[in-house]
């Protein structure tokens, strides 16, 4: 007997998983590697080279230990950030296993519809802050989602509050992890700070000391130079971004909402002023995540049925109706056959030959007594994704047309079945 997999395990998104689990990292989750060297190399260079030798000028209470140690507790600070942006969850909606069925709908000729269609709306509207917002279906997820929520094409999630996918963090940042992210950008902001103003500090005291010149002190200490370019370039970045997420905090804002509808000039309802805006993210508490990913994973709900005429009663197994359940290319068939108005394509739909029907007959599995074959009309057809109209949302299931194409079949079986045993109706 196989062992359950746990949820992690059956993960259909394209996130990694360590430690059984417990962590949840994105696709590109090997670009921490590269964010942590950004890190740990320029403060291990500093208090190496420069900071170690600033001890000497702060003698008093040996504050000048207080130089190095500042910057590697900044340092594993920005290290744990780092870490708990990237290894939880950001907000992944659940996935569903089948599209919501009470959204679905019949068409008729007053709303404008066509009679006896089964609709699907894709988008549909929701009250938020007493306005009316847009919500839109994912096909992947097979759920509405919820409003500032967006699927990224990278993890193959729909993430809550998505904000974007950072690739230096290697995950989404959404509404668990926002407020990590930030105080991560904002600590590497303060320690670039606090790295270029020791090393330009240390700059100034051998110039004092007997190399008069910024040459000098900077070829008797290639470090500090090395150290005070890397720092003026990165914050340039991580800089540039604490003041852009400050403007998006203060305006209540994505970095999605802002780039996709900067052009837009439609008003923000999520705006509640700067300083309850602040708070929201700092200071509310993190919802706790919808998975448990160390959960087993239960067994997918069966895809909604749509039924047509009188259901089947069950018959046991091997019986006609499992018959007509392990082949549901009929349905697809059937499906066919009712977009088609002429009956003479149906002939040629179904294998119009009358001296082949038998074949056609068996192999479409139809229902009968002893020797006649009756398709089962009245059975449940499952919903396929496949027969999915992804432009108007719809599917094209008119169960009146599908039924005069079944009919027509019956008829041309019940001759086939003649035609294949001449003795036996003579007989009769």
């Amino acid at each position: 007997m196989a062992r359950p997999q746990r949820v992690y395990e059956a993960w259909k998104g394209n996130n990694k998983f360590l430690f059984g689990g417990r962590l949840i990292f994105g696709p590109d989750a090997k670009s921490l590697i590269l964010s942590v060297s950004l890190i740990v190399v320029p403060v291990l260079v500093f208090c190496a080279f420069v900071a170690r030798h600033l001890r000497h000028h702060f003698p008093d209470y040996n504050a000048g230990y207080a130089i190095p140690a500042v910057a590697l507790v900044f340092m594993i600070y920005v290290l744990v950030l780092l870490l708990i942006t990237s290894a939880q969850d950001p907000g992944i909606v659940p996935r569903a296993a089948h599209p919501p069925e009470e959204e679905f709908s019949y068409g008729n000729a007053l709303s404008g519809g066509t009679p006896g269609r089964l609709q699907f709306p894709r988008v549909k509207e929701v009250m938020v802050n007493g306005m009316l917002v847009k919500v839109k279906y994912c096909d992947t997820c097979m759920i509405y989602r919820p409003p500032r929520c967006s699927h990224c094409s990278i993890c193959n999630n729909c993430v809550e509050r998505f904000d974007h996918h950072c690739p230096w963090v290697g995950q989404c940042i959404g509404q668990r992890n926002y407020r990590y992210f930030f105080m991560f950008v904002s600590s590497s902001t303060l320690l670039c700070i606090y790295v270029f103003a020791m090393s330009a500090l240390y700059i100034k005291f051998l110039m004092d000391e007997g190399y008069p010149t910024v040459w000098k002190a900077f070829k008797h200490s290639p470090a500090s130079l090395g150290l005070l370019i890397y720092c003026f370039i990165a914050l340039w970045f991580v800089g540039g971004l604490t003041g852009f997420h400050l403007y998006l905090i203060s305006t209540n804002q994505t970095t999605y909402e802002n780039f996709r509808y900067r052009s837009d000039s439609r008003p923000n309802i999520y705006n509640q002023g700067c300083l309850s805006n602040f708070l929201e993210v700092f200071c509310s508490k993190t919802k706790p995540s919808k998975h448990k990913f160390r959960a087993y994973a239960q067994e997918e709900v069966r895809p909604p049925t749509v039924s047509f005429g009188r259901e089947v009663e069950e018959e046991p197994i091997g019986g006609p109706r499992s018959k007509v359940e392990d082949d549901l290319e009929i349905g697809s068939d059937l499906l066919k056959i009712s977009q088609r108005r002429n009956y003479e394509d149906v002939d040629v739909e179904m294998g119009g030959r009358r001296s082949n029907d038998v074949e056609g007959v068996a192999s479409a599995k139809l229902v009968t007594g002893s020797e006649s074959y009756i398709p089962a009309v009245g059975s449940d057809v499952r919903v396929r994704h496949s027969s999915w109209d992804r432009r108007s949302g719809n599917w094209d299931m008119s169960s009146d047309v599908l039924t005069r194409s079944a009919s027509d079949v019956i008829e041309r079986s019940v001759f086939a079945t003649e035609a294949a045993h001449p003795s036996q109706a003579e007989t009769h």
